[in-house]
Protein backbone atom coordinates (compact mmCIF):
# COMPACT_ATOMS: atom_id res chain seq x y z
CA UNK A 1 0.00 0.00 0.00
CA UNK A 2 0.91 3.63 -0.82
CA UNK A 3 -0.11 7.19 -0.87
CA UNK A 4 -1.35 6.17 -4.08
CA UNK A 5 -2.75 2.38 -3.90
CA UNK A 6 -5.73 1.67 -2.16
CA UNK A 7 -6.70 -1.66 -1.61
CA UNK A 8 -10.63 -1.98 -1.64
CA UNK A 9 -12.34 -4.98 0.43
CA UNK A 10 -15.82 -4.19 -1.63
CA UNK A 11 -18.17 -6.41 -3.19
CA UNK A 12 -19.70 -3.51 -5.38
CA UNK A 13 -16.32 -1.93 -5.90
CA UNK A 14 -14.71 -5.05 -6.53
CA UNK A 15 -17.42 -5.65 -9.08
CA UNK A 16 -17.16 -2.75 -10.60
CA UNK A 17 -13.04 -3.05 -10.90
CA UNK A 18 -12.67 -6.21 -12.68
CA UNK A 19 -15.04 -6.19 -15.33
CA UNK A 20 -15.20 -7.59 -19.52
CA UNK A 21 -15.09 -4.27 -20.44
CA UNK A 22 -11.36 -3.40 -19.05
CA UNK A 23 -12.22 0.32 -17.89
CA UNK A 24 -9.71 -0.14 -15.05
CA UNK A 25 -6.73 -1.56 -17.16
CA UNK A 26 -4.00 -3.50 -14.88
CA UNK A 27 -1.46 -0.99 -13.49
CA UNK A 28 2.38 -0.31 -14.31
CA UNK A 29 3.24 -2.79 -11.22
CA UNK A 30 2.69 -5.53 -14.13
CA UNK A 31 5.55 -4.36 -16.54
CA UNK A 32 7.96 -5.44 -13.37
CA UNK A 33 7.15 -8.80 -12.94
CA UNK A 34 8.73 -10.12 -16.46
CA UNK A 35 11.84 -9.54 -18.44
CA UNK A 36 11.77 -5.77 -19.67
CA UNK A 37 9.57 -4.99 -22.79
CA UNK A 38 7.68 -8.31 -22.67
CA UNK A 39 4.26 -8.65 -23.51
CA UNK A 40 2.03 -11.70 -22.85
CA UNK A 41 -1.54 -12.64 -21.90
CA UNK A 42 -1.05 -12.19 -18.31
CA UNK A 43 1.03 -9.38 -17.77
CA UNK A 44 0.70 -7.26 -20.93
CA UNK A 45 -1.23 -4.02 -20.35
CA UNK A 46 -2.45 -3.24 -23.44
CA UNK A 47 -6.01 -4.19 -24.08
CA UNK A 48 -5.67 -5.38 -28.12
CA UNK A 49 -2.40 -7.03 -27.25
CA UNK A 50 -4.20 -8.96 -24.45
CA UNK A 51 -6.94 -10.08 -26.99
CA UNK A 52 -4.86 -11.07 -29.64
CA UNK A 53 -2.85 -13.61 -27.35
CA UNK A 54 -5.97 -14.70 -25.26
CA UNK A 55 -7.79 -15.40 -29.09
CA UNK A 56 -4.48 -17.47 -30.28
CA UNK A 57 -4.76 -19.41 -26.61
CA UNK A 58 -7.89 -19.49 -25.28
CA UNK A 59 -9.35 -21.94 -27.64
CA UNK A 60 -7.28 -25.09 -26.41
CA UNK A 61 -8.00 -23.82 -23.00
CA UNK A 62 -11.45 -24.09 -23.26
CA UNK A 63 -13.04 -27.29 -21.73
CA UNK A 64 -14.48 -28.96 -25.07
CA UNK A 65 -10.55 -28.99 -26.18
CA UNK A 66 -9.39 -30.34 -23.04
CA UNK A 67 -11.48 -33.38 -23.57
CA UNK A 68 -8.93 -35.09 -25.41
CA UNK A 69 -5.84 -34.39 -22.89
CA UNK A 70 -7.76 -35.11 -19.78
CA UNK A 71 -5.93 -39.25 -20.22
CA UNK A 72 -2.98 -37.42 -20.38
CA UNK A 73 -3.53 -35.22 -17.14
CA UNK A 74 -4.74 -38.51 -15.26
CA UNK A 75 -1.91 -40.54 -16.30
CA UNK A 76 0.75 -38.06 -14.98
CA UNK A 77 -1.86 -37.78 -11.45
CA UNK A 78 -1.93 -41.78 -11.46
CA UNK A 79 2.13 -41.54 -11.50
CA UNK A 80 1.97 -39.04 -8.72
CA UNK A 81 0.09 -40.67 -6.58
CA UNK A 82 2.07 -43.83 -6.85
CA UNK A 83 4.92 -42.55 -6.40
CA UNK A 84 3.79 -41.11 -2.87
CA UNK A 85 2.59 -44.13 -2.12
CA UNK A 86 6.46 -45.40 -2.80
CA UNK A 87 7.53 -42.93 -0.59
CA UNK A 88 5.17 -43.43 2.49
CA UNK A 89 6.36 -47.27 2.37
CA UNK A 90 9.53 -46.33 2.53
CA UNK A 91 9.60 -43.50 4.68
CA UNK A 92 6.83 -43.54 6.60
CA UNK A 93 6.03 -40.10 5.30
CA UNK A 94 5.28 -39.08 1.62
CA UNK A 95 5.85 -35.04 0.84
CA UNK A 96 2.89 -34.12 -1.19
CA UNK A 97 4.23 -30.61 -1.64
CA UNK A 98 6.71 -31.93 -3.43
CA UNK A 99 4.68 -34.78 -5.81
CA UNK A 100 2.59 -32.17 -6.80
CA UNK A 101 4.57 -29.98 -8.03
CA UNK A 102 6.41 -32.19 -9.82
CA UNK A 103 3.20 -33.54 -11.03
CA UNK A 104 1.88 -30.00 -11.94
CA UNK A 105 4.76 -29.24 -14.02
CA UNK A 106 4.98 -32.23 -15.82
CA UNK A 107 1.13 -31.63 -16.79
CA UNK A 108 1.35 -28.52 -17.43
CA UNK A 109 5.06 -29.32 -19.86
CA UNK A 110 2.84 -32.55 -21.54
CA UNK A 111 0.17 -30.12 -22.91
CA UNK A 112 2.24 -27.13 -23.71
CA UNK A 113 4.91 -28.52 -25.24
CA UNK A 114 4.25 -32.01 -26.43
CA UNK A 115 6.81 -34.03 -23.84
CA UNK A 116 6.93 -33.63 -19.71
CA UNK A 117 10.10 -32.81 -18.02
CA UNK A 118 9.95 -35.93 -16.33
CA UNK A 119 10.03 -34.93 -12.86
CA UNK A 120 7.71 -37.50 -11.78
CA UNK A 121 9.76 -40.53 -12.99
CA UNK A 122 12.86 -38.66 -11.70
CA UNK A 123 11.55 -38.29 -8.53
CA UNK A 124 13.62 -35.89 -6.97
CA UNK A 125 13.91 -32.11 -7.84
CA UNK A 126 16.20 -30.73 -10.14
CA UNK A 127 17.06 -27.17 -11.07
CA UNK A 128 13.05 -26.34 -12.71
CA UNK A 129 11.88 -27.34 -9.45
CA UNK A 130 14.54 -25.49 -7.15
CA UNK A 131 14.27 -22.53 -9.47
CA UNK A 132 10.31 -22.18 -8.98
CA UNK A 133 10.97 -22.22 -4.91
CA UNK A 134 13.24 -18.98 -5.29
CA UNK A 135 11.10 -17.30 -8.05
CA UNK A 136 8.61 -15.61 -5.72
CA UNK A 137 10.91 -14.16 -3.35
CA UNK A 138 13.25 -13.19 -5.59
CA UNK A 139 10.67 -11.81 -8.14
CA UNK A 140 9.25 -9.85 -5.12
CA UNK A 141 12.75 -8.02 -4.74
CA UNK A 142 12.78 -7.23 -8.79
CA UNK A 143 9.49 -5.25 -7.68
CA UNK A 144 10.90 -3.73 -5.20
CA UNK A 145 13.61 -2.46 -6.62
CA UNK A 146 13.11 -2.30 -10.43
CA UNK A 147 16.38 -0.73 -11.30
CA UNK A 148 17.73 -4.26 -9.98
CA UNK A 149 19.05 -4.94 -13.53
CA UNK A 150 20.91 -2.45 -13.52
CA UNK A 151 22.63 -2.49 -10.34
CA UNK A 152 23.52 -6.13 -10.66
CA UNK A 153 25.99 -5.22 -13.43
CA UNK A 154 27.74 -2.78 -11.53
CA UNK A 155 26.96 -4.21 -7.64
CA UNK A 156 28.06 -7.66 -7.65
CA UNK A 157 25.67 -8.08 -4.21
CA UNK A 158 24.94 -11.39 -4.46
CA UNK A 159 20.91 -10.91 -3.40
CA UNK A 160 20.93 -8.67 -6.54
CA UNK A 161 22.41 -10.69 -9.32
CA UNK A 162 20.64 -13.63 -7.54
CA UNK A 163 17.62 -12.33 -9.03
CA UNK A 164 18.94 -11.25 -12.19
CA UNK A 165 19.98 -14.88 -12.67
CA UNK A 166 16.59 -16.68 -11.64
CA UNK A 167 14.78 -14.30 -14.01
CA UNK A 168 17.08 -15.30 -16.98
CA UNK A 169 17.51 -19.35 -15.81
CA UNK A 170 13.50 -19.13 -16.62
CA UNK A 171 13.59 -17.40 -19.99
CA UNK A 172 16.05 -20.04 -20.60
CA UNK A 173 13.75 -22.83 -19.36
CA UNK A 174 11.07 -21.94 -21.64
CA UNK A 175 12.87 -21.30 -24.53
CA UNK A 176 14.48 -25.14 -24.02
CA UNK A 177 10.75 -26.15 -24.27
CA UNK A 178 9.83 -24.43 -27.47
CA UNK A 179 12.93 -26.05 -29.04
CA UNK A 180 11.51 -29.58 -27.46
CA UNK A 181 8.08 -28.65 -29.42
CA UNK A 182 9.94 -27.89 -32.12
CA UNK A 183 11.47 -31.26 -32.16
CA UNK A 184 8.24 -33.09 -31.91
CA UNK A 185 6.57 -31.30 -34.17
CA UNK A 186 9.26 -32.50 -36.96
CA UNK A 187 9.14 -36.21 -35.76
CA UNK A 188 6.04 -36.99 -34.40
CA UNK A 189 3.55 -33.86 -35.51
CA UNK A 190 0.30 -35.35 -34.15
CA UNK A 191 1.95 -35.17 -30.89
CA UNK A 192 1.86 -31.28 -30.81
CA UNK A 193 -0.72 -30.04 -33.44
CA UNK A 194 -3.64 -30.00 -30.09
CA UNK A 195 -0.70 -28.31 -27.89
CA UNK A 196 -1.73 -24.97 -26.15
CA UNK A 197 0.48 -23.44 -27.79
CA UNK A 198 0.27 -24.57 -30.92
CA UNK A 199 -1.57 -21.92 -32.24
CA UNK A 200 0.55 -19.33 -30.44
CA UNK A 201 3.45 -21.48 -32.56
CA UNK A 202 1.27 -21.28 -36.01
CA UNK A 203 0.89 -17.59 -35.23
CA UNK A 204 4.75 -17.13 -35.00
CA UNK A 205 5.32 -18.89 -38.27
CA UNK A 206 2.96 -16.86 -40.33
CA UNK A 207 4.39 -13.82 -38.41
CA UNK A 208 1.39 -12.28 -36.42
CA UNK A 209 3.20 -12.76 -33.29
CA UNK A 210 7.19 -12.34 -32.33
CA UNK A 211 9.30 -15.15 -30.80
CA UNK A 212 9.80 -12.50 -27.68
CA UNK A 213 5.96 -12.95 -27.48
CA UNK A 214 5.40 -16.59 -28.13
CA UNK A 215 8.77 -17.28 -25.94
CA UNK A 216 7.10 -14.96 -22.97
CA UNK A 217 3.50 -16.91 -23.35
CA UNK A 218 5.32 -19.85 -22.86
CA UNK A 219 7.32 -18.85 -19.74
CA UNK A 220 4.03 -17.41 -18.35
CA UNK A 221 2.34 -21.58 -18.94
CA UNK A 222 5.33 -23.18 -17.17
CA UNK A 223 4.91 -20.82 -13.79
CA UNK A 224 1.36 -20.25 -13.53
CA UNK A 225 0.36 -24.13 -14.64
CA UNK A 226 2.34 -25.66 -12.02
CA UNK A 227 3.02 -23.15 -8.72
CA UNK A 228 -0.21 -22.51 -7.91
CA UNK A 229 -2.14 -26.06 -9.04
CA UNK A 230 0.30 -27.49 -6.52
CA UNK A 231 0.18 -25.07 -3.34
CA UNK A 232 -3.88 -25.71 -4.03
CA UNK A 233 -3.92 -29.10 -3.47
CA UNK A 234 -1.48 -28.89 -1.02
CA UNK A 235 -3.28 -27.07 0.96
CA UNK A 236 -6.10 -28.92 0.19
CA UNK A 237 -4.87 -32.28 1.28
CA UNK A 238 -3.46 -30.88 4.44
CA UNK A 239 -6.89 -29.14 5.53
CA UNK A 240 -8.81 -32.04 4.49
CA UNK A 241 -6.46 -34.54 6.23
CA UNK A 242 -6.75 -32.29 9.60
CA UNK A 243 -10.53 -32.76 9.78
CA UNK A 244 -10.93 -36.41 9.68
CA UNK A 245 -14.98 -35.85 10.04
CA UNK A 246 -14.71 -34.17 6.41
CA UNK A 247 -12.13 -36.44 4.91
CA UNK A 248 -14.13 -39.95 5.92
CA UNK A 249 -17.24 -38.23 3.68
CA UNK A 250 -15.07 -37.13 0.74
CA UNK A 251 -13.86 -40.95 1.23
CA UNK A 252 -17.59 -42.06 0.92
CA UNK A 253 -18.21 -40.46 -1.36
CA UNK A 254 -15.58 -41.47 -3.59
CA UNK A 255 -15.99 -44.96 -2.79
CA UNK A 256 -19.02 -44.81 -5.11
CA UNK A 257 -17.47 -44.35 -8.21
CA UNK A 258 -17.29 -47.40 -10.80
CA UNK A 259 -13.15 -48.05 -10.66
CA UNK A 260 -12.59 -47.10 -14.19
CA UNK A 261 -14.14 -43.39 -13.67
CA UNK A 262 -12.77 -41.04 -15.60
CA UNK A 263 -12.62 -37.02 -14.77
CA UNK A 264 -16.43 -36.45 -16.35
CA UNK A 265 -17.62 -38.85 -13.44
CA UNK A 266 -16.57 -36.61 -10.51
CA UNK A 267 -18.21 -33.45 -12.14
CA UNK A 268 -21.55 -34.51 -10.25
CA UNK A 269 -19.64 -35.16 -6.59
CA UNK A 270 -21.18 -32.47 -4.39
CA UNK A 271 -18.26 -33.34 -1.40
CA UNK A 272 -15.27 -32.88 -3.62
CA UNK A 273 -16.82 -29.66 -5.36
CA UNK A 274 -17.45 -28.50 -2.03
CA UNK A 275 -13.99 -29.22 -0.82
CA UNK A 276 -12.40 -28.12 -3.57
CA UNK A 277 -14.04 -24.51 -3.51
CA UNK A 278 -13.50 -24.40 0.25
CA UNK A 279 -9.88 -25.14 -0.15
CA UNK A 280 -10.02 -22.16 -3.52
CA UNK A 281 -11.50 -19.63 -1.08
CA UNK A 282 -9.11 -20.14 1.78
CA UNK A 283 -5.69 -21.09 0.20
CA UNK A 284 -6.16 -19.11 -2.78
CA UNK A 285 -2.66 -19.69 -5.13
CA UNK A 286 -2.85 -15.78 -5.58
CA UNK A 287 -4.04 -14.17 -2.89
CA UNK A 288 -2.50 -10.80 -2.89
CA UNK A 289 -4.21 -7.47 -4.46
CA UNK A 290 -4.65 -6.96 -8.50
CA UNK A 291 -3.58 -4.22 -9.21
CA UNK A 292 -5.70 -1.88 -11.68
CA UNK A 293 -5.47 1.97 -12.62
CA UNK A 294 -8.32 4.12 -12.08
CA UNK A 295 -9.18 5.21 -15.69
CA UNK A 296 -9.61 8.84 -16.58
CA UNK A 297 -12.08 11.05 -14.76
CA UNK A 298 -11.48 9.40 -11.87
CA UNK A 299 -14.30 6.85 -10.15
CA UNK A 300 -16.30 6.75 -7.13
CA UNK A 301 -15.80 3.61 -5.33
CA UNK A 302 -17.21 2.11 -2.15
CA UNK A 303 -18.59 6.06 -1.07
CA UNK A 304 -14.97 7.44 -2.26
CA UNK A 305 -13.75 9.13 -5.10
CA UNK A 306 -10.83 8.31 -6.52
CA UNK A 307 -8.85 10.46 -8.84
CA UNK A 308 -7.41 8.98 -12.21
CA UNK A 309 -4.25 7.14 -12.26
CA UNK A 310 -4.91 5.56 -8.38
CA UNK A 311 -3.88 2.01 -7.99
CA UNK A 312 -7.09 0.35 -6.57
CA UNK A 313 -7.77 -3.30 -6.24
CA UNK A 314 -9.11 -6.20 -4.27
CA UNK A 315 -7.29 -9.37 -2.65
CA UNK A 316 -8.60 -12.78 -2.16
CA UNK A 317 -7.10 -13.18 0.85
CA UNK A 318 -9.19 -10.37 2.09
CA UNK A 319 -12.28 -10.58 -0.03
CA UNK A 320 -12.80 -14.34 0.65
CA UNK A 321 -12.42 -13.93 4.41
CA UNK A 322 -15.08 -11.66 4.61
CA UNK A 323 -17.46 -12.49 7.26
CA UNK A 324 -20.17 -11.26 6.34
CA UNK A 325 -20.10 -13.03 3.06
CA UNK A 326 -18.42 -15.81 4.85
CA UNK A 327 -19.22 -16.77 8.17
CA UNK A 328 -16.61 -18.11 10.24
CA UNK A 329 -13.94 -17.11 7.45
CA UNK A 330 -11.34 -18.80 8.88
CA UNK A 331 -12.83 -22.36 9.34
CA UNK A 332 -12.21 -25.18 6.73
CA UNK A 333 -16.22 -25.45 6.06
CA UNK A 334 -16.80 -26.98 2.94
CA UNK A 335 -20.66 -27.74 3.42
CA UNK A 336 -20.76 -23.79 3.23
CA UNK A 337 -20.79 -24.29 -0.59
CA UNK A 338 -23.82 -27.09 -0.32
CA UNK A 339 -26.16 -23.82 -1.01
CA UNK A 340 -23.85 -20.71 -1.53
CA UNK A 341 -25.31 -17.63 -1.68
CA UNK A 342 -24.80 -15.29 -4.97
CA UNK A 343 -22.17 -13.17 -2.50
CA UNK A 344 -20.28 -15.91 -2.14
CA UNK A 345 -19.67 -16.99 -5.51
CA UNK A 346 -19.34 -13.82 -6.69
CA UNK A 347 -16.94 -13.10 -4.22
CA UNK A 348 -15.00 -16.36 -4.79
CA UNK A 349 -11.98 -14.89 -7.30
CA UNK A 350 -9.23 -17.09 -7.08
CA UNK A 351 -8.89 -16.93 -10.77
CA UNK A 352 -9.37 -13.75 -11.32
CA UNK A 353 -12.64 -11.78 -12.84
CA UNK A 354 -13.12 -10.04 -15.73
CA UNK A 355 -11.70 -9.74 -19.03
CA UNK A 356 -8.38 -10.93 -17.26
CA UNK A 357 -9.55 -14.25 -15.88
CA UNK A 358 -7.33 -17.02 -15.72
CA UNK A 359 -6.56 -19.03 -18.63
CA UNK A 360 -6.06 -22.41 -17.50
CA UNK A 361 -9.10 -22.25 -14.79
CA UNK A 362 -10.62 -25.57 -16.48
CA UNK A 363 -7.53 -27.20 -16.42
CA UNK A 364 -6.68 -26.32 -12.94
CA UNK A 365 -10.30 -27.98 -11.94
CA UNK A 366 -9.76 -31.01 -14.21
CA UNK A 367 -6.54 -31.49 -12.06
CA UNK A 368 -7.66 -30.48 -8.64
CA UNK A 369 -10.71 -33.18 -9.01
CA UNK A 370 -8.65 -36.18 -10.56
CA UNK A 371 -5.80 -35.39 -7.60
CA UNK A 372 -8.11 -35.10 -5.05
CA UNK A 373 -9.90 -38.00 -5.65
CA UNK A 374 -6.90 -40.67 -6.76
CA UNK A 375 -5.07 -39.30 -3.26
CA UNK A 376 -7.73 -39.75 -1.42
CA UNK A 377 -8.50 -43.10 -2.75
CA UNK A 378 -5.52 -44.13 -2.36
CA UNK A 379 -4.78 -42.63 1.17
CA UNK A 380 -8.24 -42.79 2.90
CA UNK A 381 -7.02 -42.53 6.47
CA UNK A 382 -4.34 -40.07 5.72
CA UNK A 383 -3.52 -37.56 8.29
CA UNK A 384 -0.93 -34.73 8.45
CA UNK A 385 2.63 -36.68 9.94
CA UNK A 386 4.32 -35.73 12.75
CA UNK A 387 7.42 -37.10 11.69
CA UNK A 388 10.71 -35.14 10.77
CA UNK A 389 9.57 -32.27 13.04
CA UNK A 390 6.33 -31.77 10.86
CA UNK A 391 3.89 -29.02 12.04
CA UNK A 392 1.57 -26.52 11.23
CA UNK A 393 4.22 -23.60 10.89
CA UNK A 394 5.31 -25.53 7.90
CA UNK A 395 2.45 -25.17 6.65
CA UNK A 396 2.23 -21.23 7.13
CA UNK A 397 1.08 -19.27 4.39
CA UNK A 398 3.54 -17.98 2.99
CA UNK A 399 3.40 -15.32 0.46
CA UNK A 400 4.68 -12.93 -2.04
CA UNK A 401 2.70 -13.00 -5.17
CA UNK A 402 2.09 -16.76 -5.35
CA UNK A 403 1.30 -18.66 -2.12
CA UNK A 404 3.53 -21.45 -0.83
CA UNK A 405 3.83 -22.92 2.47
CA UNK A 406 6.18 -21.63 4.22
CA UNK A 407 8.33 -25.02 5.14
CA UNK A 408 8.13 -25.92 1.34
CA UNK A 409 6.66 -29.16 2.59
CA UNK A 410 3.83 -30.76 3.60
CA UNK A 411 4.59 -34.50 5.24
CA UNK A 412 1.30 -36.44 5.15
CA UNK A 413 0.79 -40.10 6.39
CA UNK A 414 -1.58 -43.20 6.27
CA UNK A 415 -1.75 -45.61 9.16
Amino acid sequence: MSPTEVDISDLAAFKEIYTVKETFRKSSWYDLIGIPGDQNVFITRNSDIHRRHRKLLSGPMAESSLKHLTPLVDDKVTTAIQRMREEADARGTADVFKWFIFMATDVIAQLTFGDSFHMLEKGKKNDYSELLESLAGYGALRVTFPTITAWASVLPIPLFTKAVALRNELKQYAIDALKMHKRFALTDPTSVERSLLAAVIRAKDEADISFDELRSNAQIYIVAGSDTTATTLTFLVWAVCKNPQIRDELVKELRGLPPDFEEADLRGLSVLDNVIHEALRLFPAVPTIMRREVPAGGATLAGYFFEAGTIVGAQPYTMHRDPYIFPDPEEFKPSRWNEPTKAMNDALFTFGRGSRVCLGKNLAWIELRLATSRFFLEFPDARVSPKEDMSDADMAMKTFFLLQPEGHRCLIEAP
